[in-house]
Parts: structure tokens; sequence; C-alpha cells
């Protein structure tokens, strides 16, 4: 008899453990479940990782001219001023224009306010990538010369 009741007492010890565990396991389960704590913030962004301010320069291409020398500031507080030239043209005139930009979400690409479209630039190391009307890379044997390099003097 005594074996009984003390087999009886094991099963609903062990019972209750195993519920107790899995109010655990479930408990864990719905704090694992936040992004946060699973996925932490991604610090390694253009915005958040490289030393992103300066000048930028280039000869982009010109669909009627030989091409258009680019100059980007980008500079603090979220400033920018953009210098071009259109080569080949009668007249050698700088276009100057001033504003702000921002960052999208990813935080690799600037989009200069002020601007018309295309005005998007994916942000590399010590470079800036024009995109194509959509945001996207330019790709193909012209893409290299869609960007514009950061002057290190």
């Amino acid at each position: 008899m005594k074996f009984n009741t003390l087999f009886f007492f094991l099963i609903i010890f062990v019972s209750a453990i195993i519920g107790a565990c899995e109010g655990t396991k479930k408990d864990n389960s719905e704090e694992m479940s936040s992004t946060d704590e699973i996925f932490p913030p991604d610090e390694h962004t253009s915005q958040l990782a490289l030393d992103y301010e300066g000048l930028y320069e280039g000869v982009l291409p010109c669909a009627d001219c030989e091409g258009i020398e680019t100059k980007i500031e980008i500079g603090p507080s979220f400033s920018y001023v953009k210098k071009s030239v259109y080569l080949g043209k009668n007249n050698d005139s700088i276009y100057e224009s001033t504003g702000t930009y921002s960052w999208n979400d990813a935080g690799n690409t600037i989009t200069l306010e002020n601007e018309e479209r295309p005005n998007q630039y994916f942000v590399g190391e010590n470079v800036l990538f024009h995109l194509d009307m959509d945001g996207n890379r330019i790709t193909g044997q012209l893409a290299e010369n869609y960007a514009l390099r950061k002057n290190m003097d």
C-alpha cells in the first residue's frame, strides 16, 4: 500500500514539474519573439559605420553632352552642396544647389531633398553611387561611370 501511495505522489510531482516547465517555455518563447531581443539593430549601416561626410567628385554620363562633372559635398546636420558642369556645352556654367538630405530606413542610401529625380545615392566606403530613377544601382558596362569618389585631400 505504501508503494502505491508513494507512486501516486511521484506521478503528481513529476506532472507538476513538467507543467511548470511548459509554462516557463511558453513565457520565454513569448519574450523571445520580440525582434529587439533576437535581432538587435544593425549597427553596420553606411550611416552608422562610415565616415561619409566630405567632398565626392566624378563625371557622370550625359545623354546630350560629354559628361556631367559633379561635386557633392555632404556636410554636417544633413546638409549638402551640389555643383554640376555639363561638359562639351557652349556654356560651361556651374549649376549649384544646396539643401538637406535624408537616409533611407536601411541606412545605406541618401536622398538629396531639393533635387529632381534621380536624386538618390548609395553610400559606400569613400564613394557615392548615383542611383537610377527607381533608386536602384546601375549595372552593366557603364556602372562604374556612376560613381563619385571621395576627395581624400
